[in-house]
């Protein structure tokens, strides 16, 4: 019973400490799929602009997803916050900046923290 006990907890941990935060691809790749806002890349952003297709409302816009119990919880908490944003600024396409887990409270858990400029495109 105990052995199982055991088995059982580290098998958890393992769980919860996997789902702490995703790599790069997981993130580009998630997070459009959550948001009702067109994503664009920063290169998709600049060639859209030199042509005159997008024109960028809020640049550097920051905002603090509330905690979610795994990686892509925080990421639809974060595709929320993104397209109210994207809504007020008058816009209709967002582009990640930068993000970053930041790690809060005294049991580790983590906040997702996410960057990103507001754009108006065609």
């Amino acid at each position: 019973m105990v052995k199982l006990n055991y088995t059982l907890t580290m098998v958890f941990i393992l769980l919860l400490s996997s789902c702490v935060s995703l790599t790069p691809f997981e993130v580009n790749n998630t997070l459009p799929t959550y948001t009702k806002s067109m994503f664009l890349t920063p290169k998709q952003a600049a060639e859209k602009q030199k042509i005159n297709t997008c024109k960028l409302l809020v640049k550097g816009r920051s905002y603090v997803a509330p905690i979610g119990f795994t990686a892509k919880n925080d990421l639809r908490y974060a595709a929320n916050g993104i397209d109210e944003w994207v809504e007020i600024d008058g816009g209709n396409a967002y582009v990640l900046i930068n993000y970053k887990w930041v790690t809060v409270g005294d049991e580790g858990s983590t906040q997702l923290h996410i960057d990103f400029d507001t754009m108006q495109c065609e």
